[in-house]
């Protein structure tokens, strides 16, 4: 069999038609927007094309897209742009415990910088309470940042209801969705939500290029300075092909490999579970990520786990591929209130529109076979 691909959260390939849509861009079209003359002016048309092509997919027509180079770029943007920006009003920020590390690492940087962040607790499942979320704003508070679907453990928040509370106080709302981008329905208008991360290598599209909407009429400070790019928002010489292939990935995704990477989902969850000493971390249904698995297998390590899945021919992680190589258990696992060993016995699979039925039917079989040759040699039983 060849190799099984699931670690769709980590990254994806690029789809053929991405490359095909792109190829152009690096070698006829390849004029700098920037530039007056008549190469300059088509990348200029092909790009804002691509920007309105993503915008339709949110409704974003009262925001601007901003294009950057990731959800990293666009998550540091949004929190210290904002912060400073705004910090005459106030010097308060809300978040919570299990944001992406590129938020909570920019939040922590900012406390640094003199201002106040509160960061939520979650409930077993990952959920932020609303109720909590309403309590923890201030008088002070200027912006909330909460992740629309949790990268590691697919915990889908309730984004709609957060944002009108943070409205109706006056609190500007960011969300991170780098995740959940073409996988759940998002309305930036009907959701409430004032600044929005998104990026194109988890949908299929190339690495290096991804995106922050803003609602049009806000203060916010550029990160990056220079020519004055991307509305003056962010300087430095635009990725064309890269915006090009973001938005035909976009254009891509449709309702049916949503519908498809759900049914695999929840074939995998159900086989892996019937392994004993096992279960599932965060919600299960449509409050779930769509291509998102993530078990804890007692008595076992992680790491060891991926190894022999890997050997197996199957790729999986232990977590976000961001930080899946320290040492330190989950920040989100351990908030959920899994304890540190717990939290290093659990791995994400998440599926594709690629995978199929029998993949997943040899993933379960694998990893059946993978857990019990562990825990037979496990110093943790």
């Amino acid at each position: 069999m060849n190799r099984i691909y699931l670690d769709t959260a980590a990254t994806t390939r690029v789809d053929p038609e991405v490359m095909k849509a792109m190829e152009p861009y690096f070698t006829r079209d390849f004029g700098n927007m920037a530039s007056l003359h008549s190469a300059g002016r088509d990348a200029e048309n092909a790009v804002e094309k691509a920007r309105r092509l993503i915008s339709g997919k949110v409704n974003g027509k009262e925001h601007r897209l901003v294009f950057t180079s990731g959800g990293t770029e666009s998550n540091n943007f949004a929190l210290k742009g904002i912060a400073f920006a705004n910090m005459g009003k106030g010097k308060h920020i809300i978040t919570t415990r299990i944001e992406h590390d590129c938020v909570l690492n920019s939040a922590r940087w900012l406390e640094k910088q003199g201002f106040e962040v509160t960061y939520l607790p979650v409930d077993r499942q990952g959920f932020v309470s609303t109720d909590d979320f309403a309590d923890a704003i201030r008088k002070d508070t200027i912006l909330a940042s909460v992740i629309h679907a949790n990268n590691e453990i697919g915990t889908i928040e309730p984004i709609r209801e957060l944002g009108k509370i943070a409205h109706e106080k006056g609190v500007l709302f960011h969300t991170d969705a780098c995740q959940s981008f073409t996988k759940v329905p998002i309305d930036l208008k009907k959701d409430n939500i004032d600044l929005m991360t998104v990026n194109s290598h988890k949908i299929y599209g190339p690495k290096g290029v991804g995106g922050l909407f803003i609602r049009q009429g806000m203060r916010i400070d550029p990160l990056l300075h220079g020519g004055g790019q991307e509305f003056g928002y962010r300087s430095g010489t635009v990725n064309v092909s890269g915006i090009i292939g973001f938005s035909k990935a976009a254009d891509m995704m449709k309702e049916n490999h949503v519908e498809h990477m759900a049914k695999l989902r929840d074939m995998l969850i159900e086989g892996a579970l019937e392994i004993k000493d096992s279960w599932l971390n965060g919600p299960s249904g449509n409050l779930r990520l769509a291509n998102n698995a993530h078990i804890t297998f007692k008595h076992i390590e992680g790491e060891s786990l991926i190894i022999h899945l890997d050997l197996k021919g199957i790729a999986s992680s232990t977590g976000s591929a961001c930080s899946s190589k320290t040492l330190e258990p989950s920040h989100v696992l351990t908030s959920l209130g899994l304890r540190p060993e717990e939290a290093h016995g659990s791995v994400r699979f998440s599926v594709g529109r690629d995978n199929t039925k029998e993949e997943i039917e040899y993933t379960i079989g694998a990893l059946r076979e993978s857990v019990e040759t562990l825990r037979k040699i496990s110093p943790l039983r």
